[in-house]
């Protein structure tokens, strides 16, 4: 007897949420605005029933095409939770020997006095991304997970201490909540 390998998973769809589909190209709609995703995959099929998304793959041959239904199921839950909630990450501007000043200027994240540099650093901030600074605390909020996440990415990588003791100088600007 042959075996069944198709592999089917489900995404619902909670109301107020929208979901069209151009070829590979899904987009969601919600309160918070639009989120567009291509899925290129000629193996999987991508359909959008009655208040679910179903991605199934009728004939599973290796290990990659059922973790990559896995994968666009999160990419899927993480599109309905951005424009339904949002992303906001929490950083904290630490220092102990020269004080810190952040600021935004247009896309630009300007890191000025680390370490008493004469120079500022800088940090790309992604389009749709929004980086609110009060006092030490940063706050860099979005819809789409993968942008907020890349931005805070941005800001910590910009703050790494070159050159000395790491144990000693540890000023920088740093992650403390994701969500």
């Amino acid at each position: 007897m042959a075996k069944n390998n198709a592999t089917k998973e489900e995404v619902q769809i909670p109301s107020g949420i929208t979901i069209t589909q151009t070829g590979t190209v899904l987009e969601a709609k919600g309160a918070k605005g639009t989120l567009a995703k291509d899925f290129p995959n000629p193996t999987l099929t991508i359909t959008i029933g009655k208040g679910v998304v179903e991605i199934h793959c009728p004939h599973v041959v290796h290990k990659s095409e059922k973790a990559l239904i896995g994968t666009y199921k999160a990419h899927l839950r993480n599109m309905i939770k951005g424009v339904t909630t949002g992303y906001q990450y929490t950083m904290k501007t630490v220092f102990s020997h020269f004080p810190i000043k952040t600021s935004v200027e247009g896309d630009q994240f300007v890191i000025q006095n680390f370490l008493g540099e004469r120079f500022p650093r800088k940090a790309q901030i992604l389009p749709g991304v929004k980086v609110d600074v009060k006092g030490d605390a940063v706050t860099v909020s979005g819809m789409d997970i993968e942008k907020v996440g890349q931005t805070a990415a941005n800001i910590e990588r910009a703050t790494k201490v070159r050159n000395r003791d790491i144990r000693v100088f540890q000023d920088g600007v740093y992650t403390v909540t994701r969500g």
